[in-house]
């Protein structure tokens, strides 16, 4: 049979295939005429133009840079798992790192000297993902991998559905989110978004397509879900719904004592039932200090007349905590929700006069974070390195964070100008099962250090970092680092602690040539 190519395309991917291979050390030679027809068709896939590679070798983070040899842009899943045999098969196999919107902060999306697969190639090009299918009668959407959460979010409510699971902020990618955990103010009593999911579809780090759930490949659902990328790629997920509320009552309350800022949260939480009407639908805190404005690019909420006396307060007390709580409603509930608001705050003891209100749309309030953003991005404040910090803090330990890092390091040093957050999570909503590490304790905070900083002075909030780092570990706060980031096996053996084992085990079963994600360094930090 007679192989009929255009001739331009066929020799662009005869050149681009033995390209990548030589780089990469593959010698074996290409039998255009049998089995590497499928090589020959994925090269025209992989790109090696200059522009691709310097964008898959950055990300969110602006502080390190990774140059693949090759971005990969699927048409559809299948092309990932043709990539993925090529290598698996291949005597010295490439890394492959999935990248969805970039959003990595210390490189975990890179492949040095491997292929990135730039996984929203096939969302953009509408090509042949799973794109976004909602089930009514079901009450899911199957949603691809390379998916955005705002999509997710827009195609849900046409039809008065949504997830209750969320991130703070919506453009990110639905594989992207589920392979760490996907947290926010709604964990406390949705959970995380890893624990929001039905079943996904996977391509291993061997090349096998499986779909997975608790009850079908289960082995490969728990470990993928907050895996780090380490033991598949996802393509697909099944995401459950429910009915989506139309407007929230959004409350913004100051506490100048420590003690009574987390109390008050751990009071709240504790109302965490799914079908618990009296339940707080969100629920997050977080730090003022005395950087300008009390609002911050997040989310613009105080009144402008209320900033002098809120900044008064700060320059008063060093940092003031802020409670941030949400109820949602709709048609049915509108005339109930203010009394089950001041309900809620009955007993709360929060400063008596700083106490800050909106009404606003359920989807607004969701992509709150979003104008922030282009307002950044207007001002060229957007692409700059973000040295974050996020951690999880068991509850016994958290005044002593206070005290040392929020009332020490942070203060001594005085250059937080970016959001802080610190909010509590109930341990009951993960699932163990899953790879995601988190401290022992029942109730636990998460604490993100959101810095934004200058090509030229980023170092500053690194040499930050660290410092909080090592004040916790000098006086043994049992902290877990959220999107991990370490450089030796010996970090990485304690942060996994008790499920390193299983971690390790996964890995040789569902990648055991070392294939995904190389950008974590958890088996490549030699």
């Amino acid at each position: 049979m007679v192989m009929s190519f255009q001739f331009p395309a066929y020799f662009i991917a005869i050149f681009i295939i033995t390209r990548v291979m030589s780089i990469m050390k593959i010698s074996k030679p290409l039998d255009v005429h049998h089995k590497d027809i499928r090589a020959v068709d994925l090269a025209t896939k992989l790109s090696v133009d200059p522009s691709a590679i310097e964008s898959a070798s950055r990300d969110f983070g602006g502080i390190v840079k990774a140059e693949p040899e090759a971005v990969l842009h699927p048409s559809a899943p299948q092309d990932i798992a043709a990539l993925i045999k090529f290598s698996y098969s291949n005597s010295v196999p490439f890394g492959i790192a999935a990248k969805g919107h970039g959003h990595s902060v210390r490189g975990q999306a890179m492949a040095e000297n491997g292929v990135v697969v730039d996984m929203r190639s096939m969302a953009n090009k509408r090509r042949n993902g799973t794109g976004i299918r909602v089930s009514i009668d079901r009450l899911y959407a199957d949603v691809g991998g390379e998916q955005l959460w705002i999509d997710v979010l827009n195609a849900t409510l046409e039809y008065g559905l949504a997830p209750v699971s969320w991130t703070d902020y919506l453009y990110l990618t639905v594989g992207g989110t589920l392979s760490n955990a996907g947290i926010s103010g709604q964990t406390f009593r949705y959970g995380p978004q890893i624990s929001n999911v039905l079943e996904m579809d996977v391509i291993t780090g061997k090349a096998d397509f499986l779909t997975c759930s608790p009850k079908m490949n289960s082995e490969l659902f728990y470990a993928v879900l907050g895996g780090l990328g380490q033991f598949g790629i996802i393509t697909r997920a099944r995401i459950p719904l429910q009915r989506a509320p139309q407007r929230v009552k959004w409350v913004r309350l100051l506490y100048d004592d420590f003690s009574s800022f987390t109390k008050d949260q751990e009071l709240l939480i504790s109302k965490n039932g799914r079908k618990d009407n009296s339940a707080l639908d969100f629920l997050e805190g977080s730090l003022l200090m005395d950087q300008g404005s009390p609002d911050n690019w997040r989310s613009s909420f105080f009144p402008h007349k209320d900033h002098p006396k809120i900044i008064s307060l700060i320059t008063k007390h060093g940092v003031i905590y802020c409670l941030e709580i949400v109820k949602h409603y709709d048609d049915r509930t509108k005339h109930t929700v203010d009394k089950e608001m001041k309900q809620v705050l009955q007993g709360l003891n929060y400063m008596p006069g700083f106490t800050f209100g909106k009404d606003v749309g359920y989807e607004e309030f969701l992509n709150r974070v979003r104008s922030g953003e282009l307002k950044l991005k207007s001002q060229g404040l957007w692409d700059v390195p973000h040295p974050w910090l996020n951690l999880f803090i068991p509850k016994s330990q958290i005044s002593d964070f206070n005290n040392g890092v929020f009332r020490g390091i942070v203060l001594e040093r005085n250059i937080t100008t970016g959001p802080v957050l610190v909010y509590p999570m109930n341990r009951q909503k993960w699932d163990a099962r899953m790879s995601a590490v988190i401290p022992d304790e029942e109730i636990f905070y998460t604490v993100g250090f959101l810095h934004s900083s200058g090509f030229d002075t980023w170092e500053a909030f690194e040499d930050q970092n660290k410092d909080i780092m090592r004040f916790c570990n000098k006086t043994g706060i049992m902290v877990k680092q959220y999107l991990p980031h370490y450089s030796t096996k010996e970090e990485w053996v304690h942060h996994f602690g008790s499920k390193w084992k299983v971690f390790q085990f996964r890995k040789y079963q569902f990648d055991p040539r070392m294939l995904l994600s190389p950008g974590q360094r958890i088996f490549n930090n030699n």
